[in-house]
């Protein structure tokens, strides 16, 4: 009635206005859900633990805020006026939270040592739900009131929904532009900031349309549904996250598993759902009841049909820029799940109007069980399952739940004709299937899934096995270079201890880097590798490679930051494995924060060396780790290895070649030849590349990551240049002089440490050369580098590979193959290729030193699959 006010905005435009300020809030919730996510992943790494705790925490409070201010929204007089005043009190709860979350997490880091990893997890987890719980509970809050103040209709339901969510989407993005620029904290602000002007924009429109008094009496409260129907939606809410925390296991998996990627699978989530809801049809209809729950169940599964497919597109397919990449990925995955998201966004608004309203309730109880079925998915599901299971699993209980309302007995068919369809793919691809190009003939040997991560072990058609995490990341191999490689990661750092009495290895992989430790007497071997899956096969499938290196090794199954952090035991020696900074997470262990923990664990006189894969880093993200590391390493040194790149971090001061020289004159002849493999200590001191100079600049910093965002933009604009990194490298190397002093070399060493110096030198200015297309300057520069230093065995590898390649124009030339194979193996008694194939010449013409040549193989390498049938 005229003259009476009311809490209902009155005009289209105005209820225009609140669905769109209600998209924007959309925006800002998710937003703060992915920076949260973030935040989480610091404790757990990105895995399934963090996004399980995460969504969670988010879904429990939208639920129980929703079902609190369902049967008290109609009661409120000005529910936008308390909308806008919840909007605002998130923003500063928000921009509160790093000051909370950087003082607890320093707390909880002094606390680690009280309890075990998964203990630690629990205790992470708990503080995650208790900081996160109250700013989604107001949130869940918004959306009773929202739908109150519009005097809720199916129609308005179904576009506030939607157009909420449509916003979550854009909101799942947004922080991906926001963190490279302005880190963790600063992207906080901005949201804060957006929300505080949705708050306000709300508290405005709320001041400026108010109605009459006579409606309120209009407006009842809403109806509470059926409790079967609450439970029946719940459920689905529940098989709904359980289908996204899967998928976001099996994309993030065969796509790029980077911090873009991550978000991307959410926002194409909350795309197809924001797309349902404001497609869903006005009026329900009974076919409507029967075509989603099928629909669903049907697109769900032809998600793992076409799992390969999509694998082995994004396998072969080549992107100009990491833009493109995601771009057409993204399409790729929106269109494979938006079947299933719109029919998940359709239900709500058909079923409101089905059960003549409680959308709200049904909204609530939805998110309740999303976050019970966070929970089941990452603890229960994919642990005992495998996450190919799981979404069968989802996708069954989708449409079981789906069907209570067909009231179709005809439609129950489904039910058996689903199961027959799901079970060629409830289990996972062969690797082969996957990557079809990379693991061509390769076969399955282990698989180990639990919600850290996926451990796959595939042997190759030569027999020789690979360690694969998450699919596409390779930890390891067992080509008998890349043991070699692997072995040296370990050689090298406890060569430079005068006397190293224990080493940790952070990271376990294979165990092959461990056993690079073998030759050293009285040695406290110990590693910390938190993959079960790894651990477990090292033991097994790997021992011929690692030669039993972990019977001799003590393996915690930890996350390194939090055992570092735990431990109070302190170590000689210290090794960072290799790994993929780029993945999503990883780049935490190449901060600051991480480098003082190692630091920190350091017994008097010890080191930490962290290694490096130069193709994996451009000039600029190498430089931030340098920097990074100096920050806590002031007297950090380099050292090359191969492509790889030693950190070398003195606790106190660097030793120089004293230390090194006196640690192998403690050690018998036959000790030395096996601790250096033959090369002696002048080619390891041979491989020094001087200081890490101070600069000014970013570094690697927990609370603000540089490399995870920097590294995949590098990587596809071709920075990512190995000419590039050999160049920078030899611009900041010493010269001979300099190095001398740097290392403390007396008068009598120096022609031995010039030689092996400078063939060192020789041989990466061929690699630079070999890498620009200059291959006659590369191999005389190679050849002269042999001259300077035979006992290096890169040099050996190089110019034996050189030589081999070559056979086919000796043999047009009339030189005797077997001659130059003899010839390559006098210069590389380790080079496999060469050897095999003397091996096969002898055996086919039945010389009786074809056996003594097999024999010879299966040293080098135990799995050779040729040699090891030759002798069965």
């Amino acid at each position: 009635m005229p003259g009476e006010k009311t809490n209902s905005l009155t005009g289209a435009n105005a209820g225009l206005a609140l669905m769109l300020l209600y998209g924007l809030s959309g925006l800002t919730s998710v937003a703060y859900e992915v920076l949260w996510a973030r935040m989480l992943s610091l404790q757990f790494g990105v895995s399934v633990f963090a996004v399980v705790v995460t969504v969670a925490a988010f879904m429990a409070g939208l639920g129980m805020g929703s079902l609190f201010a369902a049967h008290r929204a109609s009661k409120i007089k000005k529910p936008l006026l308390l909308l806008a005043a919840l909007e605002g009190g998130i923003a500063f709860y928000a921009l509160l939270l790093p000051l909370i979350l950087r003082t607890l997490s320093t707390w909880m880091e002094h606390a680690a040592g009280q309890f075990s990893l998964f203990q630690w997890y629990g205790l992470i987890a708990a503080a995650a739900l208790c900081l996160l719980l109250l700013p989604a509970f107001a949130m869940g809050a918004g959306f009773p009131l929202a739908l109150a103040a519009l005097k809720s209709t199916p129609v308005r339901l179904g576009r506030l929904y939607g157009l909420n969510t449509l916003g979550a989407a854009c909101g799942a993005l947004l922080p991906l532009w926001l963190l490279p620029a302005l880190g963790w904290g600063g992207a906080v602000w901005v949201i804060a900031g957006i929300s505080l002007l949705v708050a306000l924009a709300l508290w405005l429109l709320a001041s400026r349309y108010i109605a009459t008094q006579a409606v309120v009496a209009e407006h009842a409260p809403e109806n509470c549904p059926p409790l079967f129907a609450l439970f029946a939606y719940a459920g689905i809410g529940a098989a709904s996250l359980i289908l996204e925390i899967a998928w976001t296991r099996l994309f993030g998996m065969v796509m790029l598993r980077t911090e873009y990627v991550l978000a991307l699978i959410l926002a194409a989530f909350l795309l197809g759902i924001g797309l349902g809801s404001l497609l869903a049809p006005r009026q329900h209809r009974q076919a409507w009841f029967v075509a989603l729950p099928i629909s669903a169940a049907s697109f769900s599964l032809l998600s793992l049909w076409m799992l390969p497919t999509l694998s082995a597109w994004v396998e072969r397919a080549e992107f100009s820029s990491l833009f493109g990449a995601l771009a057409t990925q993204g399409l790729a995955l929106t269109l494979l799940t938006l079947p299933v998201t719109l029919v998940l966004g359709a239900w709500l608004p058909l079923l409101h109007s089905r059960l003549n309203g409680g959308g709200m309730w049904l909204y609530g109880a939805n998110s309740l069980g999303a976050a019970l079925g966070a929970v089941i998915a990452g603890l229960v599901l994919i642990p005992f399952l495998g996450s190919a299971a799981t979404v069968v699993v989802a996708a069954l209980v989708l449409l079981v739940l789906g069907l209570i309302w067909a009231q179709s007995r005809v439609a129950w068919l489904a039910v058996p004709l689903f199961v027959v369809a799901a079970w060629p793919v409830v289990h996972l691809p062969q690797v082969s299937a996957l990557l079809p190009q990379a693991q061509a003939g390769s076969r399955n040997v282990y698989l180990y899934e639990d919600a850290v991560s996926m451990t796959h072990v595939v042997e190759q058609q030569d027999g020789q096995r690979l360690l694969l995490t998450d699919l596409q990341r390779m930890d390891a191999s067992t080509d008998p270079t890349a043991v070699f490689v692997q072995a040296n990661q370990a050689r090298l750092p406890l060569l430079l201890h005068e006397h190293p009495h224990s080493v940790l290895f952070l990271g376990l992989g294979t165990g092959i880097s461990v056993s690079g430790s073998l030759p050293f007497p009285d040695l406290q071997r110990n590693a910390v590798e938190l993959s079960q899956g790894a651990i477990a096969s090292a033991a097994s499938l790997f021992e011929s490679a690692n030669n039993g290196a972990m019977r001799q090794t003590r393996v915690e199954r930890d996350d390194v930051r939090h055992f570092l952090s735990a431990t109070r035991d302190k170590y000689d020696v210290i090794i960072g494995d290799v790994f993929h900074p780029d993945l999503a997470g990883l780049s935490s262990l190449l901060s600051v924060q991480q480098f003082q923990r190692a630091h920190d664990r350091l017994n008097e006189g010890g080191l930490f060396v962290q290694w490096l894969a130069l193709n994996q880093f451009d000039r600029e993200s190498l430089t931030v780790i340098l920097r990074s590391f100096h920050r806590v390493f002031p007297d950090a040194q380099l050292f090359l290895d191969g492509m790889h790149l030693a950190l070398v971090g003195p606790q106190q001061k660097f030793a120089g070649a004293e230390s090194l020289l006196r640690n192998l004159q403690r050690l018998s002849l036959a000790q030395q030849d096996a601790a250096t493999v033959g090369e002696g200590g002048w080619t390891w001191l041979g491989r020094y590349w001087g200081p890490i100079q101070e600069s000014a600049g970013p570094v690697q910093d927990e609370w603000s990551p540089v490399l995870e965002f920097r590294l995949p933009r590098a990587r596809y604009a071709g920075d990512l240049d190995i000419s590039s990194s050999l160049r920078n490298l030899l611009q900041r190397r010493p010269d001979m002089a300099t190095a001398e002093n740097l290392l403390g070399i007396q008068k009598s060493d120096k022609e031995a440490f010039e030689r092996a110096y400078g063939a060192t030198e020789l041989m990466v200015r061929s690699w630079l050369a070999s890498a620009q297309g200059a291959a006659p300057q590369a191999n005389r520069m190679m050849y002269l580098a042999y001259q300077a230093n035979a006992k290096d065995r890169w040099i050996a590898y190089a110019l034996a590979d050189s030589m081999f390649s070559s056979l086919a124009q000796a043999r047009e030339h009339g030189f005797n193959e077997v001659d130059a194979l003899q010839q390559i193996q006098h210069l590389n008694p380790q080079h496999v290729e060469s050897l095999r194939m003397l091996w096969r010449i002898k055996h086919q013409a039945g010389d009786a030193q074809a056996e003594f040549l097999r024999k010879r193989l299966l040293e080098l390498s135990p799995l050779d699959r040729e040699a090891r049938m030759a002798g069965s």
